[in-house]
């Protein structure tokens, strides 16, 4: 089972996410916003980190903290996006790579085919 970090700040949409993820075979470790993301990643062991915070400003933080952290420079990421425009103009202007957006409405399919594809 690949190991995710997904970091939510609504917990029923965590929850959901959680156990779509987990159906589709991924040892989901859920958690809320929290700037102790490196933390995270190195005690779950996470191979993929989820972000989904209500507010993209919050997600691009969390990116930022976790893509200046030497270890996890290549981590694979997913942002969920309410303003996937402006995610990506900002992705872009910062060159980040193994990152993808998927933008909302979305399904826990979608978030899935977005870590396979990161993953592969």
């Amino acid at each position: 089972m690949r190991r995710v970090l997904l970091i939510d700040d609504t917990p029923e949409i965590a929850e959901l996410l959680t156990f779509a993820l987990r159906d589709l075979g991924y040892e989901v470790f859920p958690a809320g916003y929290t700037h102790a993301v490196n933390e995270l990643v190195l005690e779950q062991r996470a191979e993929a980190l989820v972000l989904d915070c209500s507010a993209f400003d919050m997600s691009e933080s969390l990116f930022d903290t976790v893509r200046h952290h030497p270890d996890h420079a290549e981590l694979p990421v997913v942002i969920i996006s309410d303003t996937p425009e402006e995610a990506d103009a900002s992705l872009r202007s910062r060159n980040a790579r193994r990152v993808l957006l998927v933008p909302k409405p979305f399904t826990g399919a979608q978030v899935a085919k977005a870590l396979e594809s990161l993953l592969e």
